[in-house]
């Protein structure tokens, strides 16, 4: 079981993230366990990003620049695939074309006009949610940033449970679509809204409350996608998996701005 827990983190890592971990088992078995472990992936993710906001911050940037820094770090530790993901999955999805055609728009190097537009809007919402959260203080930015993070790759455990196709017979969709157990899957999103919870007590006030709660609405807003991606393409693909990356940490990033 240490063995598969290991392998298992190693396959979250190093299919999540462009970090030194290298990946040495592609099993179902490691992929369940690698996809419950997806929101530690995350966190690290988020701490690094938290950490490049506030050390801006700190070298007197403004609210702002902390913001794009932190908007930059997970772009650059993911090398950019979950955006590439997003874009694609935009694409797909405008076409209007049958699921088969659009899939294969999906798979193109180049980004369509949806990509495009999606792209421009999310980086948008994800900086300027970030200068109003940082401009509240550094903490407050760095809480919103983590927590971000960690609910944009609970989303992937979600979209990894018993009972989501996948859309392709081959790729990172079909590796790990439908390898978490619906109880893991639950198991997992309580433990991690109970961590937003406490990273929004460090705040004080009705931080727990906000925290807990965008990161709920941020997971609704992804399963939302999800559920459409299903339908429109008959399952998930490892764009659709980068998609509900990006939505769910923008959104829990714009609810955080409101209150």
């Amino acid at each position: 079981m240490t063995s598969l827990n290991s392998h298992g983190v190693r396959f979250a890592f190093g299919t999540l993230t462009v970090l030194p971990v290298r990946v040495t088992r592609w099993d179902r078995e490691t992929a369940r366990t690698g996809m419950l472990c997806a929101p530690l992936a995350g966190l690290v993710v988020g701490v690094l990003a938290a950490a490049a906001g506030c050390l801006s911050l700190l070298l007197g940037s403004g609210p702002l620049m902390a913001a794009i820094a932190s908007a930059a770090v997970p772009a650059v530790l993911t090398r950019g695939l979950h955006l590439d993901g997003l874009a694609d999955t935009a694409d797909g999805l405008g076409s209007g074309k049958p699921a088969d055609q659009a899939l294969r728009i999906m798979k193109q190097s180049d980004i369509g006009p949806f990509g495009v537009i999606t792209l421009l809007f999310v980086l948008l919402a994800q900086v300027a949610a970030g200068q109003q959260l940082y401009a509240r203080g550094w903490a407050d930015g760095a809480v919103a940033t983590a927590v971000a993070a960690v609910t944009a790759r609970l989303a992937l455990t979600l979209a990894s449970r018993r009972g989501v196709p996948a859309a392709r017979p081959e790729g990172l969709g079909a590796a790990v679509a439908g390898t978490v157990p619906v109880r893991g899957a639950v198991a997992a999103g309580a433990v991690v809204v109970a961590g937003c919870a406490g990273a929004g007590a460090l705040l004080g006030g009705y931080g727990a409350v906000r925290c807990a709660g965008a990161a709920v609405l941020g997971l609704a807003v992804a399963l939302l996608l999800l559920r459409r991606c299903v339908r429109r393409f008959g399952g998930v693909t490892g764009d659709v998996f980068g998609a509900l990356a990006e939505t769910a940490a923008t959104a829990v990033l714009v609810v955080l701005t409101f209150g």
